[in-house]
C-alpha cells in the first residue's frame, strides 16, 4: 500500500508533546462545548455538510480559540506568532503537528476535531487533512489509505456498545482511533487492530492527544493479528463494509466479494470471545433475488453464541452504488469515468443476483446454553442512543425467557418498564377502541398492540402480584374463565418481555 502523496504524520511516540498540546487545547477551550459557543448552532452545523464558510466568518478575530479552529479545522495558514501565543509552537513544529508555510505562517498536518465523551469527557479524535466529519474538506479523498475522523457509523457503533467492566477489548479496524478511545475507558486492556499502518499511529495520537491508556496496536486484516488462543470480553468493528467493484479505498472497501468480509467477520468472532463476551458490529449485507435476507445472516452467526441482529436501512443498489459514488467524489469527475465506474457497480450486483443493500448492526454474545437465541428484525425507525444498556438487557431477557416455561412466567413478577405509554386508536365517539398500542419512549422506541387482556395486566404489573395472580383478577373483572386466560396469555407476557415492555421484578 503506497502512501507517498500523503502528508507526514506527528511523531506518535512523543507524548510529552501531544500532553502539553492537550492541555493548551483545554486550555483555549478548543472543545466540543467551546466550539458551540464560540461559531454558533448554524456554522457548527454547516461544518457537518462540510461548509466553511460560516465558520470561517465566525473566526475572524485573534482569540485563542479562533486561531484553533482555523488551524486545525478549518487548515487555514495562521501566523506564527499568533499560534505561539496559543500553544507550545516550537515542540509542535519540532514533532510534526504543526508545519512551516511561507515566511511567517504555520498550518496543521493533521485534522483534530474535538468530541465530548460520554461522561463529558474533552476528547481528540484526530484524522487526516480534510477527512474529520465535519473538518474542511468533508469526505471526498480518493487517496487509498486515508484516515477517517468520526461520521454517523462511527457514534453509532460507540452508541450501542455495551459498556461495562472487562479485562480485554478488542478495536478490529480501528481507523482514527475511536473505538479504542471509548473502550480505554472500562477495559483494563485494549488491542486496536488495522490494515492500515497509517491508521495505527493516527490511533496512537488520537488516545495519548486525548490523556487515554496507549493501546496495543497490531497491523493486519480482520482477525490475522490476533493469536489463536486470544480472546476477548468485548470485540468492536466498524469495519469496510462497503459492497463495492473494486478495493480503492481501504477505509470502506473490505476487498472480499459481495458481503464475504463482513460475514466472515462476523463467523471468525465467536472463537474469540469469552463466555458472556460481546462482540458488536456495523455491516452491510446483500438482499439476494430468491433468498431470504434474514436466513442469510443467521447462517452467518457462529455456534455458541446469542445474535441480536437489527437492519436499519435497505437501498436499492442504484442507491447504494450513487451514495458510494458520491462518498469518493466519482460524481465531480469526467462524465464518461464517472458513468464506468457506475455500470461496474451494477454490472458487480447483476452478477451476483443483488436486488438491495441492508445497513444494520450485528451482537453477539457467547453463551453455554444449548439452543442459542438468534434475532434478526428490521426497525427502521428512530432510536434513542445510547443503546448499549438495551443491548445489554435484550440479552438479559434472553436468559430469563430461555429459562422461564409457561409456569414460571404465571408465576413470575413483572414490572411495566420506564416511559411505556399507552394509546388507544379507533373512532370518536366510540365506545371501546379498535385497539390498544403499548409504546416505549425510550432505548428502541418500540410499539406494540396488544387486546384489552394485555394492556389491564401491563398496567398492574409493578412487581407486586405475580402474573397468575393478576390474570385471575382480570378474569373476575371480566367474565372470563380464569384457568382459560391463564393459559392463552403466556404468550402475550413472553412477547411483552423480549420486547421490553415488561422486565422480571427480582
Amino acid at each position: 500500500m503506497s502512501h507517498t502523496s500523503l502528508p507526514p504524520l506527528p511523531s506518535s511516540d512523543r507524548v510529552d508533546v501531544a500532553a502539553r498540546l492537550r492541555d493548551a487545547l483545554l486550555g483555549a477551550s478548543f472543545t466540543a462545548d467551546g466550539m458551540l459557543d464560540l461559531l454558533g448552532a448554524p456554522a457548527y452545523a454547516a461544518l457537518a455538510r462540510s461548509e466553511t464558510v460560516p465558520a470561517l466568518r465566525a473566526t475572524r478575530g485573534d482569540t485563542p480559540l479562533e486561531t484553533l479552529v482555523r488551524l486545525f479545522l478549518l487548515q487555514q495558514p495562521v501566523p506564527h506568532a499568533r499560534v505561539a501565543d496559543v500553544l507550545p509552537v516550537e515542540d509542535c513544529l519540532q514533532s510534526g503537528w504543526l508545519s512551516r508555510v511561507g515566511g511567517d505562517e504555520v498550518t496543521a498536518t493533521v485534522d483534530v476535531r474535538p468530541y465530548g465523551g460520554p461522561a463529558g469527557e474533552d476528547w481528540f479524535i484526530v484524522s487526516d487533512l480534510g477527512c474529520a466529519v465535519g473538518g474542511a474538506g468533508g469526505i471526498g479523498s480518493r487517496e487509498e489509505g486515508v484516515v477517517l475522523g468520526v461520521g454517523g457509523a462511527s457514534t453509532t457503533l460507540a452508541g450501542i456498545t455495551v459498556r461495562e467492566p472487562v479485562a480485554a477489548a478488542l478495536d478490529l479496524g480501528t481507523g482514527s482511533g475511536i473505538q479504542a478511545l471509548h473502550a480505554a475507558q472500562h477495559a483494563t486492556r485494549v488491542t486496536a487492530t488495522d490494515l492500515n499502518p497509517r491508521a495505527l499511529h493516527i490511533t496512537a495520537l488520537t488516545l495519548a492527544l486525548s490523556g487515554a491508556p496507549a493501546a496495543d496496536l497490531r497491523e493486519g486484516s480482520l482477525f490475522e493479528p490476533v493469536a489463536d488462543d486470544e480472546t476477548y470480553d468485548l470485540i468492536v468493528s466498524n469495519p469496510p463494509f462497503v459492497i463495492s467493484p473494486d478495493a480503492r479505498l481501504t477505509y470502506r472497501d473490505g476487498g472480499m466479494g459481495g458481503d464475504d468480509l463482513c460475514r466472515t467477520l462476523v463467523q471468525q468472532a465467536g472463537d474469540r470471545l469469552n463466555e458472556g463476551g460481546y462482540a458488536q458490529f456495523l455491516a452491510n449485507w446483500q438482499h439476494v433475488e430468491g433468498e431470504d435476507w434474514q436466513d442469510r445472516l443467521r447462517s452467518w452467526v457462529p455456534r455458541g453464541c446469542d445474535a441480536w441482529i437489527v437492519q436499519r436501512e435497505v437501498q436499492d443498489i442504484t442507491q447504494y452504488a450513487e451514495l458510494w459514488l458520491r462518498d469518493a467524489g466519482d460524481h465531480r469527475s469526467d462524465p464518461a469515468e464517472y458513468q464506468a465506474r457506475y455500470d461496474a457497480w451494477l454490472d458487480e450486483f447483476e452478477a451476483r443476483k443483488v436486488k438491495a443493500v441492508g445497513f444494520g448492526w450485528i451482537t453477539l454474545r457467547r453463551t453455554a446454553a444449548a439452543e442459542p437465541s438468534i434475532t434478526v428484525e428490521e426497525w427502521p425507525h428512530p432510536v434513542e442512543q445510547p443503546l448499549g444498556d438495551t443491548v445489554r438487557a435484550h440479552f438479559a431477557r434472553v436468559d430469563f425467557l430461555r429459562a422461564s416455561d409457561d409456569a414460571a412466567l404465571l408465576a413470575g413478577h413483572f414490572r411495566l418498564t420506564a416511559e411505556v405509554v399507552q394509546e388507544q386508536v379507533g373512532l370518536p365517539g366510540a365506545e371501546d377502541p379498535e385497539h390498544v398500542v403499548l409504546r416505549q419512549n425510550r432505548g428502541m422506541r418500540r410499539a406494540t398492540k396488544v387486546d384489552t387482556v394485555g394492556a389491564g395486566f401491563a398496567g398492574v404489573c409493578d412487581g407486586t402480584l405475580s402474573a397468575g395472580r393478576i390474570l385471575d383478577a382480570i378474569a373476575q373483572l371480566v367474565g372470563e374463565d380464569p384457568v382459560l386466560l391463564r393459559d392463552r396469555t403466556p404468550g402475550q407476557i413472553r412477547l411483552l418481555v423480549e420486547q421490553g415492555f415488561l422486565e422480571p421484578a427480582e
